[in-house]
Formats: C-alpha cells, sequence, structure tokens
C-alpha cells in the first residue's frame, strides 16, 4: 500500500527538472530560431551596399553574350532590372541568356522584371529564355517579354495565374491568452490579419485583386505569344505544361538547352565562332559566410525555411505551388 502511495505521488525535485529542461530546450530553439532569422533578414534585405564582380567563360571568339540569372523566388525587381539595364546598354554585350529556373513570385515584381527585358528587346538587343527546370507563373511572365523562349522537353512551364495565401492564428491565439486590439479607418484596412477568420467581403475584396491580376497576366501572354485570348485562358487554369506540351501550344518557341539557346543567341547577333559568355556574380560578406553550407546542413535548411516560408511570400503572387496532395 506505501509503494502505490509512494509511486502516485513521483519525486516533486525531479518533476521541477523535468519542468527546467524543458523551458531550457524551448527558449534554446526560441533564441536559436530568432539569431538565424536576423540573420537572414539581413542577407536578404541588404541591398544598398551589395557589390558585384563579372567573369568571363569559354569562347574564342571576342563577340560577347551576357547571362542574367532568374533562378530564385521573385520577391525583389530591382537587381535584375538593374543587371538587364547594365547589359543592355553595354555595347561590348551582343545579346543575352535569360537562364531561368523560377517558380515566380510577386506580382509586382514580376510585370517590373517583364518590362525589364522588353525594354532591352525593344532597343534591339535579343534576349533570349533558356528554360532549366522550371519556367512557371511569375517567372514566365518575366520570360514573355523575351525575343524568344527554349525549354527542355521536360521542363516546367506555365502555371499562368494568380494566387494569394495567408495563415490565421485566432484559435491559436485565444488559447495562449492572446488579444488583438487593431483601430482602422475602415471595414478592409485590416484584411489578411492573422487574428481573425477573414469575412466574406473579404473574399470578395481579394478574390476582384486577383481577377485583375489574373486578366493582366493573360493579356501580356497572348500580346507576347500571338495567341488568342480565349485560347490562352484555356491554357491559363494554373496548371503546367511540359516543354514539349508548351511548345505544342506556342508558349515557348523551341525545344533545346542551354547550349542551343546561346547558338541561338549568337546566330540573331551575328556572331561568328563561339562567344565568350558573361556573368556577374554578388561577393559574399561575413552573413553570407556563416549561412554558407551543404544542402543537409542544419542551418541552411533552416535559413531556407525562414526564406521560402516567410520572406518569399508576398500577399499577391504569380507563383507555381507544388502541394503535397498533388503528388498523392
Amino acid at each position: 500500500m506505501e509503494n502505490q502511495v509512494a509511486n502516485s505521488n513521483p519525486n516533486p525535485v525531479r518533476k521541477k527538472n523535468r519542468v527546467l529542461i524543458t523551458v531550457i530546450i524551448v527558449l534554446s530553439v526560441i533564441i536559436l530560431f530568432t539569431g538565424i532569422s536576423f540573420l537572414v533578414m539581413i542577407k536578404y534585405l541588404r541591398n544598398f551596399d551589395e557589390k558585384y564582380v563579372r567573369y568571363e567563360t569559354g569562347g574564342k571568339s571576342a563577340e560577347k553574350i551576357a547571362v542574367v540569372d532568374l533562378n530564385y523566388t521573385i520577391i525583389s525587381s530591382q537587381n535584375f532590372s538593374r543587371e538587364m539595364k547594365m547589359f543592355g546598354e553595354d555595347k561590348s554585350i551582343k545579346a543575352i541568356i535569360l537562364r531561368v529556373d523560377s517558380p515566380g513570385g510577386g506580382t509586382a515584381m514580376s510585370h517590373e522584371m517583364y518590362e525589364a527585358v522588353k525594354r532591352v528587346r525593344d532597343g534591339g538587343k535579343p534576349v533570349i529564355v533558356s528554360v532549366g527546370s522550371v519556367c512557371a507563373s511569375g517567372a514566365y511572365y518575366v520570360s514573355c517579354g523575351a525575343s524568344l523562349i527554349v525549354a527542355n522537353p521536360s521542363s516546367v512551364v506555365g502555371s499562368i495565374g494568380v494566387i494569394s495565401q495567408y495563415v490565421t492564428f485566432k484559435e491559436l491565439a485565444e488559447k495562449i491568452g492572446i488579444k488583438d486590439v487593431t483601430v482602422k479607418s475602415a471595414e478592409s484596412k485590416d484584411i489578411g490579419n492573422p487574428f481573425r477568420d477573414a469575412t466574406e467581403k473579404d473574399r470578395a475584396t481579394i478574390q476582384d485583386v486577383i481577377d485583375d491580376s489574373y486578366d493582366l497576366f493573360v493579356g501580356i501572354v497572348s500580346e507576347e505569344r500571338k495567341i488568342n485570348i480565349d485560347s490562352v485562358k484555356m491554357l491559363a487554369t494554373g496548371r503546367v505544361y511540359t516543354g514539349r506540351q508548351a511548345l505544342k501550344y506556342r508558349m515557348i518557341d523551341s525545344i533545346g538547352t542551354f547550349d542551343d539557346a546561346v547558338r541561338i543567341a549568337a546566330k540573331i547577333a551575328k556572331i561568328d565562332g563561339e562567344p565568350t559568355l558573361v556573368r556577374e556574380k554578388s561577393k559574399r560578406n561575413i552573413v553570407e559566410v556563416l549561412l554558407s553550407g551543404k544542402s543537409d546542413n542544419t542551418i541552411h535548411e533552416i535559413e531556407n525555411f525562414i526564406k521560402n516560408e516567410y520572406l518569399d511570400r508576398p500577399l499577391l503572387q504569380y507563383k507555381f505551388e507544388l502541394n503535397s496532395e498533388d503528388n498523392d
């Protein structure tokens, strides 16, 4: 009987130690997450002090072709537009290869990048898109401003559409005693507030904005690809197409690799021999050194999680989302 009583009343010191250890672990995780978040924010929001270097590869010809990489989620157009303008105005650069491997991103930034590409093309310098694995949504929007689009037969192309996503914490906040206080000038001022559920009017307002952005996207594709607007709408369901399918529907101009795109650019630019390829890269700073590492590095994985879930998610996006249920 005494043993049963003893077992039903565990040692309070031991219980206190377990609680203390749990608290320490939780605080350690929070501190680590906060520290890495701070470093990531510095890395991805610092544009004012960015420094760049050029390097040239291959080619026996003195003629040059620039390569601009769009291999990221679109959250800013600043550096891309600067690079396109710089190479567009450089008379030693005879053509530009836009190497695309991106799911898209923010609507406004995608349009600015499209305009930057189109401006160079309309200025008389060939811009050839070379699609790697993915040229979806906002990335396809940007690509429509080029002279030609070349993709691999198995590249993923398209996802013409608009998406808006945000999360709500209302139930969680209520459970842990957090209350939201919002003072606003009008009913729709706090649309997207994570501490309340979306109303029908909220949804209707967001849908109205999405529909207008969708019409703009469809119009750009129709104008640039010379496809009837009704035909574009049949393609613009948000789904993606392989390179071969995209060629069939006139969404791209040719099937080919990066090297094929270089040869096409050289031919259009009337370059004799193999051209020299010019790329620009940013110099790494101490923050990037701290955060760099292999893909299986824990800090690198946390960095990617923070970047993808928080920094790369504008409210309104031209972006291809591959959900887990799509693979079932």
